[in-house]
């Protein structure tokens, strides 16, 4: 039977600090975990693309998992990712969380290859009469093999362990229809946003939550902007959608993925360590400069310190500019990925 509590809120899908030696730095991970809760994070999501599940062994996933479980004691749900190469090892995965009494686990389409629509619905229609677990759908089509709406409606219709999906293409209509589609009929499945730009106008048209990577960074701000935007305070909803979106942007456009999460978590007080991607020499430069950026943006909110020689406080010239370099940068990835 699926658990009668639909998953709802902000699951923040956490970063793994590394240590000297390029390993799981497990007293930083469990004190980064303390203080995501303390400030009001609904959920955690390890495993996922923020995680940078993909760097890790299978064997490291399932520790970094337990390490979370075991720090969190029942404190908040945790959705785990358990997406692995092939539907066998992805329901071995299911096993072992939920001997983890893991709330449920969230699974990416399968990735590398692009299936058709018919091959996703037969992978977790697999999933779904396997699992003993809660499963989250987990669309992000820019990685992995689109699930398309009837796909959801089909999956959610036949299989009472397929709960949710979390979509992170950052598409409002696609999630209208995903909703329209299936709420009628399974009024228990959640929908939750991956895409940080687009939380308030989600949780508007009817999503239940979000898991999404400035909440592993501004943890008080995500809890504002769903607090505040689920009451109904939407011109003050607004504002932090606003401001979140600047960050956001700046920690995703300036850096590869995750990185510039990683340096705004480390300026937050975290010791990140040196991620498994290595960086050219001039890609450190960027992350500094980046840094630098992030830390005058934090500062603005009372989240750090203004770094040493301050923010610059020009106003009209470099704020347009700063605004038209953002745009032009969203613009160039949407296009990328198919998505305008």
């Amino acid at each position: 039977m699926a658990s009668s509590t639909r998953l709802q809120g902000i699951f923040t899908p956490n970063l793994v600090p590394y240590d000297s030696h390029g390993n799981i730095n497990e007293p930083e991970l469990r004190k980064y975990v303390d203080w995501l809760i303390a400030r009001g994070v609904h959920g955690l999501y390890p495993n996922g693309s923020t995680g940078e599940f993909t760097r890790f062994t299978v064997e490291e996933r399932k520790r970094i998992v337990a390490i979370i479980a075991d720090q969190v004691k029942g404190r908040v749900p945790i959705l785990a990712g358990a997406a692995e190469a092939n539907v066998k090892e992805t329901i071995a995965a299911c096993e072992y969380y939920h001997g983890l009494g893991i709330r449920a686990v969230a699974i990416v389409a399968p990735f590398y290859y692009k299936l058709s629509p018919a091959s996703v619905y037969t992978y977790f229609k697999e999933i779904g009469r396997n699992t003993p677990i809660d499963v989250t759908l987990y669309n992000i089509p820019m990685f992995a093999s689109p699930i398309d709406v009837p796909t959801v409606q089909r999956l959610s219709e036949e299989c009472e362990k397929i709960v949710a999906i979390k979509d992170s293409s950052g598409d409002i209509p696609h999630m209208i229809r995903m909703i329209q589609a299936v709420r009628p009929n399974r009024p228990d499945f959640a929908f939750l946003t991956g895409w940080d730009a687009a939380l308030m106008p989600m949780l508007l048209i009817g999503c239940d939550g979000g898991t999404n990577a400035s909440s592993g960074v501004v943890p008080e701000l995500t809890r504002k902007l769903y607090d505040l935007t689920m009451s109904g305070r939407l011109d003050l909803a607004r504002q932090v959608q606003y401001d979140l979106v600047t960050l956001f942007d700046t920690m995703i456009y300036s850096a590869e993925f995750p990185e510039g999460f990683r340096a705004a978590v480390q300026l937050r007080g975290f010791n990140m360590g040196v991620g498994r991607q290595p960086l050219s020499p001039e890609q450190k430069t960027d992350i500094a400069t980046l840094s630098t950026t992030l830390q005058c943006m934090l500062s603005t909110h009372g989240f750090t310190n203004e770094p040493v020689g301050g923010c610059s406080t020009s106003k009209p010239e470099i704020e347009s500019n700063q605004v038209t370099n953002i745009v032009q940068h969203v613009l160039a990835e949407l296009k990328r990925r198919g998505l305008a």
